[in-house]
């Protein structure tokens, strides 16, 4: 819908329209003159909280400072009066401050959270109030200015205060500003407003600033409360400070909240609230602040949404007509290969190129020595493990490392990239995918791809339904993201990147949690970017997809790059191999098994989806007391999923876990989700807390515990966490584990971003635990670390179980290897011997 469409139109054109009714009916004389006295002051305060209302709604900020904005224009119109200023100025002179103050202020508050923004916004509210009573030769003080008439410099005539007139033009004004922002819903302006404010990180990579939109909502929503503030002067011709008190500030938000922020009717409910709720207070004998109070907490507790959403969803259950729902977009199969297009010539210009890269967070290098090239008409695959450093390398393509210091040369275009803005990058033809496709909810399909241009076109709109047809999503374009399945979220993040016709395209995992038709129509679209001469850097762990759209491939570890070449030897390359894979170290030989052993944990056909993505599926697994499991596959092939099923936090979408009565599970999560904050001893004792162990059992258990610790660790019980190096985080997110004496002890990439001396150290006290009886189930990536350490290997692909067998058998790794990268393995029938 254009913002200047016929509908849009009409739509902006009922609240002049309602405005002018009841105009007629003031005029007429139907409605007592104290009550249409109230009817202008309803009319000022629909402005005032459609003001606040729509910064809220719109733009995530709720502001304590609007009473201040609501004064100046007051004592503007006043002061203005009095001193000859003509309605034109008072009117500019009002908006123009209003909109100055408010700008620096969204700007201020961007860089802060929401509860940071409360605070400044109060602090300018209490400041106000106090130049208020303290700016006597201007506001009056206490004693309060009058106002008089206003004479138009345009040859309007004179607008008298205090009267009829007064209100007329008040209940205009506010129904040529609901009018306004009917207009502006449909426009670029709340489009990226709120893709601002729904993820910020994902707005920077489409050319939006977070804290310009912030600016800018601030300041037009500061414009809107001064004309408030100068309505309020002509309806009530005297001003002073009483009215714009603290109070004012929270019977605000208690109207928004009430009425509906962000709705244009909730303005107007909120108005009529404001206006009467004094009098509803006095009808009922309570103090206006009780009432509002008990309005406010009704509202959050019964109608969190507000009134007017509140009514309009049981308006829509009353008279909503069957619609036939449209029928998906989908195309005909096709199993015939993609045909990729040749990759460019030697001599085709550069399009980017990396020298030397690195980026570090603190003491940790995260990217070292990155050196890539690509072309333009070619695509270059970036592989490597979890933790390899991939991420991190598109993220300084796009501008988004956050708190990183990034060093080397980055050319696009043989010009220097590095120094350009994340927001500017867009602009210059870069776009982006991410790795969860980060859609802004809030937004329509449809809306998500327009929120990329500043002013929206007839052509714009049409390249984007354009791009939502090629992409499959033409048949949802008006739906919200959250109505739709992660494989369309997916597409739509796709199409959002495509907008602008990107000459670099970055796609972050974008193979990850799609079935076969969804990658084979990802697949599609990337030679469709490849035939128009787009550089495609692409970066995944699905290697078959990935290879078969690919020129040329790069492996990335821990953080360097290790190997270069075609998609289809670059696998031959040992060190690729072995980064994959990994190495089994010099481990101490496991507990032998007699076979004799009872089964601890069993999953059953168990598989499980989130939304539309399928993590598992048809596991069906046991787990035997005092085993060691290694359950490998690459990032994204479902181990963390059956690992929380596993342990009992997750409950399958289909299956069964049947474990025994007595068994008592501890999970270790990937990333070790330490409290960094906490002192290592407080770390565990939160742990023996949550399990229920006090006093002097709490004084044991710790000496116990600390005795499986190195020595290094226990003579540092007392040091945050976040002072420990990675490797002893990850031994004391075990010992923490290991304070519920768990019979059952899960561990989630034990490795991670861990070095080759820490990891051995990890591994010997995970062995430790497994000679001592425990039963333990490692999640990795590494086939040969895993295959060291475990007594049986299940491999994992895409969801299933691949192969499943012990390291003992010299023909496993083989047929692990193979299912490691393709998939193809033989687990049904080594199932059927375990």
């Amino acid at each position: 819908m254009s913002v200047v469409s016929r509908t849009n139109l009409a739509r902006a054109a009922l609240g002049p329209l309602a405005a002018a009714a009841l105009i007629a009916v003031l005029s007429a004389g139907v409605i007592a003159p104290y009550q249409a006295y109230s009817v202008g002051i309803a009319a000022v305060y629909t402005v005032l909280v459609l003001s606040v209302g729509l910064l809220a709604g719109w733009a995530g900020i709720w502001s304590i400072a609007h009473p201040a904005f609501f004064a100046l224009g007051a004592y503007f119109a006043a002061y203005g009066s009095t001193h000859d200023w003509s309605l034109e100025l008072v009117v500019v002179a009002a908006v123009g401050c209003g909109a100055a103050l408010g700008a620096f202020l969204g700007s201020a508050g961007a860089r802060f959270s929401m509860l940071y923004v409360a605070l400044l916004t109060l602090a300018f509210a209490m400041v106000s109030m106090e130049v208020m009573g303290q700016w006597t030769s201007v506001t009056g003080g206490d004693q309060g200015i009058p106002m008089k008439k206003l004479h138009s410099a345009l040859g309007l005539g004179t607008v008298a205060s205090a009267g009829t007139q007064a209100q007329y033009i008040a209940v205009a004004v506010a129904g040529i500003a609901l009018g306004v922002a009917v207009l502006a819903r449909p426009s670029a302006l709340r489009m990226r407003l709120v893709a601002a404010k729904s993820h910020p990180m994902a707005a920077r990579s489409v050319g939006i600033a977070p804290e310009a939109q912030s600016a800018l909502a601030f300041a037009v929503s500061a414009a809107f409360a001064s004309v408030a503030g100068v309505l309020l002067a002509l309806v009530v011709g005297f001003v002073s400070p009483e009215p714009f008190s603290l109070v004012l500030a929270t019977s605000l938000i208690a109207a928004c909240v009430l009425g509906g922020a962000g709705t244009l009717l909730g303005a107007v409910v909120g108005g009529a609230y404001l206006t009467w709720a004094p009098t509803a207070a006095e009808s009922a004998g309570v103090p206006q602040p009780i009432l509002q109070g008990v309005v406010l907490i009704a509202a959050l507790l019964f109608l969190p949404g507000g009134v007017v959403p509140f009514l309009g969803r049981i308006a829509r259950r009353l008279f909503r007509r069957p619609v036939a729902q449209p029928a998906a977009a989908v195309e005909p199969p096709d199993e015939n290969p993609v045909p990729v297009p040749p990759p460019p010539a030697p001599t085709t210009a550069e399009v980017l190129r990396l020298d030397d890269v690195a980026v570090t967070f603190g003491a940790l290098k995260a990217l070292e020595g990155g050196s890539i090239s690509v072309r333009a008409g070619e695509t270059l695959a970036i592989i490597g493990p979890n933790g390899a450093g991939k991420t991190t390398l598109v993220n300084v393509l796009s501008g988004l490392v956050g708190a990183g210091r990034v060093a080397g040369d980055a050319r696009y275009h043989g010009e220097s990239l590095l120094k350009t803005r994340a927001t500017a990058r867009r602009a210059l033809g870069i776009g982006r995918t991410f790795q969860h496709a980060e859609v802004f909810a809030e937004l329509t399909v449809l809306e998500n791809v327009l929120c990329t241009h500043r002013r929206i076109t007839a052509r714009h709109r049409a390249r984007a339904v354009e791009l939502l047809d090629q992409t499959g999503l033409a048949h949802v374009a008006d739906r919200y993201p959250a109505e739709l399945p992660f494989g369309l979220h997916k597409r739509l993040d796709l199409a959002r990147a495509l907008a602008e016709e990107p000459e670099l395209l970055i796609l972050d995992e974008p193979f990850g949690g799609l079935d076969a038709t969804e990658r084979t129509l990802l697949a599609r679209q990337i030679v469709r970017q490849q035939q128009r001469g787009t550089a495609v850097v692409i970066i995944d762990h699905v290697l078959d997809d990935l290879f078969a759209v690919a020129h040329r491939v790069v492996a990335f570890d821990f953080g360097r790059p290790i190997g270069e070449g075609e998609p289809g030897k670059i696998l031959d390359d040992p060190r690729v191999r072995s980064s994959y894979l990994g190495k089994g170290g010099a481990l101490e030989a496991l507990p032998p098994r007699d076979g004799t052993e009872s089964p601890a944990l069993r999953l059953e056909g168990v598989h499980h989806t989130y939304g539309g993505v399928t993590a598992l599926r048809g596991i069906d697994l046991t787990i035997t007391r005092g085993s060691v499991t290694g359950v490998v596959g690459a990032n994204g092939a479902g181990k963390s999923t059956l690992g929380r099923i596993a342990h009992g936090a997750l409950d399958p979408t289909g299956g069964r876990r049947t474990a025994d009565k007595d068994i008592r599970a501890a999970l270790v999560p990937e990333g070790r989700a330490l409290f960094k904050t906490l002192s290592l001893q407080e770390n565990l004792e939160v742990s023996a807390y949550a399990a229920g162990i006090k006093g002097a059992a709490l004084r044991a258990r710790l000496t116990e515990t600390a005795e499986w610790l190195p020595q290094r660790l226990r003579d540092r019980m007392g040091v945050p966490a976040a002072g420990l190096s990675g490797g002893e985080q990850q031994i004391v997110a075990i010992a923490r584990a290991l304070m519920a004496r768990p019979d059952l002890l899960i561990v989630d990439e034990p490795a991670l971003g861990l070095s080759p001396a820490m990891v051995n150290e990890v591994y010997a006290r995970l062995g430790r635990l497994a000679h001592e009886g425990m039963t333990v189930v490692l999640l990795e990536q590494s086939l040969g670390r895993a295959a060291s350490a475990s007594h049986e290997v299940v491999v994992l692909h895409e969801g299933r179980m691949a192969v499943r067998g012990e390291p003992a058998d010299p023909s496993f790794l083989a047929r692990a290897e193979q299912a490691y990268f393709n998939g193809q393995g033989d687990v049904a029938a080594t199932a059927a011997r375990g």
